[in-house]
């Protein structure tokens, strides 16, 4: 026993001197994961997932928040705090985060680095994000020790029951903190509960009119067809961005692109259907011309000629394997008819079906052979002719 108690003296005097800490209310909200997780049974499978649970507890009153999410991601742990902060009511002045890869990109004891996405949202709610010290858990003891509260309350209370979707665990966590929250504290005499609500609560801010919307950012360089890609799917900036680094925030239903902090696009986020998504806006000028050629621009330019440089326009693309096979040949028709009347396009286009000339080449050649005929002896004969369908008209 002596040894005991002298390997113990000698022990003590290793020991590190630890500081008390006050937390002032309405000051800070300590938040990790727990390290153990909560099992979730797919019903139709009979597939087991697990679920993590996330901690809250605040400074002052100790009053606790938790809920399963199936990942510690960055959009289940911002999502986390948006629902954190309206269980308490109001805002703290500070949110103490381990040192998670989703909230803190680079661990420093003097110039810890936040993720943009994770300072959006505290900026959002006007909190700052104070990270505990790395490998320093008397930082925040408070969560540490509401996640050891949260496990034998929580976890142990739930590990006979089942559940098969993650709203049915977090139905049985909320009823869990109540009791947590409504647990006289020995020490104090009072509940968690009554703490927040006559010290903690008026102490926060208020929240803001809306809640957070997840936004994932990311760095992106345009490319040379003006287009940034984000999870496989492309979307158009300004052309004079070619090889430019711009900024894209993501969110669930919008794609927003900025340039030196400005924007300079936005586009609804795409989850199937065409890949790219272009604003013609975007587009330089020879690009928006040639974008605009659809098989329905070519038939309505061709009848603003005529019936039969219409059906030669339709015979044109039908002709081809693929319509766009015969957008530059109905291009270069339209062209040589712009030298030419009315009346003798319509006679070129009438032939030009007639025999199977549907290139270029033949209806120049066709416009050629009227042109000559039209200079022969034989006015009359053309002019009797003009409407006519015989094989011998252009010879």
């Amino acid at each position: 026993m002596t040894c005991f108690c002298e390997l113990f003296r000698s022990f003590e005097q290793r020991l590190s001197p630890t500081m008390r800490q006050e937390h002032a209310a309405g000051d800070k909200v300590f938040v990790d994961y727990s390290g153990k997780k909560i099992p979730i049974v797919d019903r139709k499978t009979g597939e087991i997932r697990e679920a993590e649970i996330f901690v809250a507890v605040l400074g002052a009153s100790s009053y606790t928040f938790a809920e399963a999410t199936w990942t510690q991601t960055l959009p289940d742990w911002i999502g986390s705090h948006v629902r954190m902060f309206r269980f308490f009511h109001g805002v703290p002045r500070l949110v103490i985060p381990d040192n998670l890869k989703s909230g803190v990109s680079r661990a420093s004891f003097y110039d810890p680095e936040i993720n943009r996405s994770y300072g959006m949202m505290a900026s959002h709610y006007g909190v700052g994000v104070l990270p505990a010290r790395p490998r320093k858990p008397r930082d925040k003891s408070k969560v540490e020790n509401g996640v050891r509260f949260a496990q034998s309350c929580i976890l142990g209370r739930l590990r006979n029951q089942t559940f098969f979707s993650l709203a049915e665990a977090n139905a049985a966590i909320a009823q869990a903190l109540d009791r947590i929250n409504d647990h006289v504290m020995r020490r104090l005499g009072v509940s968690r509960r009554q703490l927040f609500e006559t010290v903690e609560r008026p102490a926060l801010a208020s929240l803001p009119l809306e809640d957070y919307e997840f936004a994932e950012w990311r760095l992106a360089r345009v490319s040379t067809d003006y287009h940034v890609e984000f999870k496989t799917f492309f979307y158009s900036v300004p052309h004079s961005l070619i090889r430019q680094q711009v900024d894209l925030r993501a969110t669930a239903r919008t794609i927003e692109i900025f340039h030196r902090g400005k924007r300079v696009a936005v586009h609804q986020r795409r989850y199937g259907g065409p890949r790219h998504g272009t604003d013609p806006d975007h587009m330089p000028s020879s690009h928006r011309r040639y974008a605009e050629w659809t098989p329905e621009r070519f038939r309505r330019w061709a009848t603003s000629i005529g019936p039969q440089t219409e059906g030669l326009v339709i015979a044109i693309l039908a002709s081809r394997p693929h319509p766009e096979q015969g957008f530059r040949t109905c291009l270069g028709i339209l062209r040589l008819f712009r030298d030419i009347d009315r009346n003798r396009a319509e006679a070129v286009s009438a032939r030009a079906v007639e025999i199977g000339g549907l290139n270029c080449k033949s209806i120049a050649s066709l416009i050629a052979n009227h042109k000559a005929a039209r200079h022969s002896t034989e006015p009359t004969a053309i002019v009797d002719h003009a409407n006519l369908r015989g094989p011998d008209y252009f010879h």
